[in-house]
C-alpha cells in the first residue's frame, strides 16, 4: 500500500492546516497521524520551508509536558550530546540503530508474553546481540567524538 504524504502547511499565526483533508489541525491532530502511520510533511507557509523536524520536536516536548516520556533521561541526554558534537550522518547511524533496537526489542517482548522457555532463550539472546550491536554504536560515535577533539586541539596549537 502506497502511502501518501499529507502536507501541512504552518502559517505565522502558529496554525497548522493540513492541505489534504482541507482544514485546521493542531499538534495533537499531527501526532495521531504519525501514530497511524501516516507519513507528514510540515511547510512553513510564507517561506516554503521544510519544519517537519521542528514540528516532531514540539509534539515531543507537548508529550514530556503532559505525562512521564517513554524515552529514560540517560538517552535524552546522549541524543543533546550527539546533537551537538556529532556528525549529522552519525547522529542517524546512531539513531537508526537504536529506534531499531528499541522497535526490536518491544516486538520480542510482545511475542515473548505466551512463548515457552526455548524460544525465551532465543529471545534473551537476540536481545543481548541488539544490546551489543548498542553499545558497539555508541563506542564507535564516542571515538569519533574524541578524534575530533584531538583534531580540533592539534588545530589549535
Amino acid at each position: 500500500m502506497d502511502t501518501e504524504t499529507v502536507v501541512i502547511k504552518k502559517y505565522e499565526n502558529r496554525r497548522l492546516y493540513d492541505t489534504v483533508n482541507s482544514r485546521y489541525i493542531n499538534l495533537d491532530d499531527v501526532a495521531r497521524m504519525i501514530r497511524r502511520g501516516i507519513d507528514v510533511q510540515v511547510i512553513d507557509a510564507r517561506t516554503g520551508d521544510d519544519i517537519t523536524r521542528l514540528i516532531l520536536t514540539q509534539i515531543i516536548v507537548e508529550d514530556v509536558k503532559e505525562r512521564e516520556f517513554a524515552l529514560p533521561t540517560d538517552i535524552l541526554r546522549q541524543l543533546v550530546l550527539a546533537s551537538g558534537e556529532a556528525s549529522r550522518e552519525s547522529v542517524a547511524t546512531y539513531w537508526k540503530a537504536v529506534s531499531e533496537v528499541y522497535q526490536n526489542t518491544l516486538n520480542a517482548f510482545t511475542r515473548g508474553v505466551f512463548r515457552g522457555r526455548d524460544e525465551e532463550s532465543a529471545e534473551a539472546a537476540e536481545l543481548e546481540e541488539l544490546k551489543r550491536r548498542v553499545e558497539d554504536l555508541e563506542r564507535r560515535l564516542s571515538e569519533k567524538r574524541r578524534a575530533r577533539t584531538r583534531s580540533k586541539t592539534s588545530q589549535s596549537k
